[in-house]
């Protein structure tokens, strides 16, 4: 039988197109024999015709584009949508706050660098009514390096 039939019949029993199927060069007298759908049948148990897989579509790049967003990088201004409460929710961000304030005014107390008339409880207490910006304002303040 000629190839483009055989590759018709072929594809009719995969349920595939024609630009799927696989025809091995080795075994063209085999081929030549075959004349019905069951024929067909033999030579794909046979492994002589097969299917050619679809090919999907690539990962490679958005792996490399997850791996620097993983890194921080990518989210410059430009790639920002939304207010900056938008993104972060401003009670998150405060309880991420007081909490690094808190473990630096621990850290302080355990080892004994509190100095002048603030003590760990009125430190603690200014920590939670948000009187610092940040860490280097609280440690500042309770080392005795500035008012």
């Amino acid at each position: 039988m000629q190839a483009n039939k055989l590759r018709r019949l072929a594809a009719s029993v995969l349920k595939c197109g024609k630009s799927k199927i696989w025809i091995s060069p080795d075994a063209l007298d085999r081929l030549k024999e075959a004349m019905t759908k069951e024929d067909v049948r033999l030579l794909i148990k046979d492994g002589v015709i097969r299917w050619k897989k679809e090919s999907g579509h690539s990962r490679g790049r958005a792996r490399v584009l997850q791996a620097k967003k993983r890194k921080g990088r990518k989210s410059g201004e430009g790639k920002r949508s939304g207010t900056k409460k938008a993104r972060v929710k401003q009670r998150l961000r405060w309880i991420a706050n007081v909490r690094a304030q808190r473990a630096v005014l621990r850290k302080l107390r355990a080892e004994d660098q509190l100095k002048g008339e603030f003590t760990y409880a009125k430190l603690y207490n200014m920590v939670k009514g948000g009187y610092f910006k940040g860490k280097k304002q609280l440690e500042q303040l309770a080392t005795g390096g500035g008012k």
